[in-house]
């Protein structure tokens, strides 16, 4: 049985066209050596998987093949590759010194390719500038890293710098249809676009992917089987999500939500990806922006008919809510329902009241199942006054207005169309339509229109109102000071600091029933104005008398009786004891 070799070694590229998606570099060698410009030092930095000791081990065989007809040397005795993550002392780095003294037996360089270089320690670093500046004629040295930011500066500034970039998913996805087409594997468009997206710009990744994807489904790779083994949320899923947030269905998107958890996925994970969706939507919105969509064939024309039902509006508010909620996430104490919450704002962007009869979440939810909003009540071809009078009953309204208007209203013993019941215009001046029903939130007839008749008819009969007569107890001025001053503090209690002050600014006085209060300026009236009618309702419930009142009047005269500082509080009470200040010259004290 022949031994297994993964994708990622057997479809390794041999040559700098085999290399995927890092022609600027290559071509910048190719031309280097084709001119006899290449550096003796170079750095290959970038992320993993892009090709950086891949292109070091081709140049290493590029440089030694000019005068050998044999295309299948690969140099071997002259490239070495030491692995700086395990040789990282300062013996390692002079055991290399030693060796790059002996010129190659074969070809006309020796290639050192030094892997992970930032793993070298700091003294391993400085033993090897001398060699690195000035090396042999036959001396090559090739660094390669994924965190260039851990090299010291003095070998940076000896290198070459090569800056590898991220394989993008066009690119990936048309290697990957490369290989499966090498192994006969039949496959669908959105499956590999689905695994180069897993592989987040790492070549090596993808092909990892690959082999492991078809380990699972064999020789025919679909999109079902490829989302199902990587257990990633394709973009159905969230198609499916935002047509149930375009229709406002709460409860139903509650339910998919759940689906999702319970199949092992993060919410936090979901709710980035729904934001992304909605990216994904508003870039189909335009000709110009559709380039940036990176998706296969079939979710391309997914995403261009969604893009068509949705707005430019709703998708910008979507990516607020939901980059909100992925902000929030790591912090909240209850995870679930707060992309709960942000699912529920999602249904709530295009609620129409009138389409969706004032329920987001229909009472079939909550009622029993027999009940519908959308029914329009009927009407028996008999309503009798006293039908009238117990639906009335049921309203929140007085008993004795119910009476006087069950006394009044006539009914047309005729059967009423339920469209006049729920269309408002089309009522006619000869007959008001009164709607019965067993439903207790369900009535034709305004509570408006009820007392408007009612007070139409008293006029008409000489009816005279009830007068209610509200008490007005006697009060003293010193009983209507230790509540003026009770509200200040109450005031003070809430934090109201300045309209507590207002109050304490001088002393009211107390004229029949009328309260005068004098204030130092125009706009500290202005101020006290905004809470007076509070404090008159204080006022009124607490001295039991409704016919007190409030008059403000300017004073510029009128100084402030608040004290703030210690000798403002001791000629306060110097002025209420005379002898305070005899006191304080006998004892001779001071503030």
């Amino acid at each position: 049985m022949e031994q297994f070799v993964v994708s990622a070694r057997k479809y390794r590229p041999q040559t700098f066209k085999d290399v995927v998606g890092q022609q600027a570099i290559t071509s910048t060698l190719l031309n280097a050596i084709e001119t006899n410009h290449l550096a003796s030092a170079l750095l290959f930095t970038g992320p993993r998987g892009v090709g950086k000791t891949t292109c070091a081990r081709i140049l290493a065989r590029k440089i030694n093949q000019p005068g050998y007809d044999d295309p299948n040397e690969d140099f071997a005795f002259n490239v070495f590759e030491l692995d700086a993550a395990s040789n990282n002392s300062v013996d390692d780095i002079r055991n290399l010194i030693d060796q790059v003294r002996i010129p190659p037996q074969t070809g006309q360089y020796k290639v050192y390719i030094i892997d992970e270089v930032h793993m070298l320690s700091s003294a391993a670093f400085n033993a090897f500038l001398k060699t690195l500046e000035e090396p042999p004629k036959h001396a090559i040295f090739i660094l390669a890293t994924t965190e260039k930011h851990k090299i010291i500066p003095t070998i940076l500034s000896r290198c070459q710098i090569f800056d590898f970039k991220r394989i993008t998913v066009k690119d990936a996805k048309e290697h990957l249809a490369e290989v499966a087409s090498s192994q006969g594997v039949s496959f669908e468009d959105d499956a590999l676009h689905i695994i180069a997206q897993k592989a987040d710009g790492a070549m090596r990744d993808a092909l990892s992917i690959f082999d492991r994807v078809v380990s699972y489904c064999g020789t025919n790779l679909t999109r079902q089987a490829v989302t199902e083994n990587l257990n990633v949320l394709d973009y159905e899923t969230y198609i499916s999500i935002t047509n149930l947030i375009l229709d406002n269905n709460i409860p139903q998107i509650l339910v998919s939500y759940n689906e999702i958890l319970a199949k092992g996925f993060d919410g936090h994970h979901f709710i980035a990806g729904l934001a992304s969706h909605f990216r994904d939507v508003l870039v189909c919105k335009n000709p110009a922006t559709l380039s940036l969509l990176e998706a296969g064939e079939q979710a391309q024309k997914l995403y261009g008919e969604q893009a068509q039902q949705c707005s430019s509006e709703f998708l910008l508010k979507g990516i607020e809510i939901a980059n909100d909620c992925d902000l929030k996430f790591k912090v909240s104490q209850n995870q679930r329902l707060l992309v709960e919450l942000a699912l529920m704002q999602l249904c709530s962007i295009n609620f129409d009241r009138e389409k969706k009869n004032e329920f987001i979440i229909p009472p079939t939810y909550f009622r029993r199942s027999d009940y519908s909003i959308v029914e329009a009540p009927t009407l028996k071809p008999e309503v009798t006054s006293q039908k009238v009078e117990e639906t009335a009953e049921k309203l929140e309204v007085e008993s004795h207005e119910i009476e006087i208007v069950s006394q009044e209203i006539e009914v047309e013993t005729a059967p009423i169309d339920a469209a006049q019941i729920i269309t408002p215009t089309q009522e006619t001046p000869t007959q008001s339509p009164i709607s019965v029903s067993s439903q207790p939130n369900v009535s034709a007839f305004s509570l408006s229109s009820i007392r408007a008749k009612k007070e139409m008819q008293e006029a008409q009969k000489g009816i005279v109102k009830e007068e209610v007569h509200f008490p007005t107890e006697e009060f003293t001025e010193t009983e209507m000071l230790d509540f003026w001053f009770k509200y200040a503090q109450r005031l003070t209690d809430k934090g109201y600091m300045i309209m507590a002050s207002l109050l304490r600014i001088s002393d009211p006085k107390l004229e029949g029933f009328k309260i005068i209060y004098e204030l130092p300026n125009e706009g500290s009236k202005i101020d006290f104005e905004k809470e007076k009618p509070d404090l008159l309702g204080y006022l009124r419930g607490h001295l039991h008398n409704h016919e007190i009142s409030i008059e403000v009047v300017v004073n510029e005269s009128v100084k402030s009786k608040v004290a703030f500082t210690a000798q403002d509080k001791y000629n306060r009470l110097n002025e209420i004891n005379p002898h305070l200040e005899e006191f304080r010259r006998a004892f001779d004290l001071d503030l």
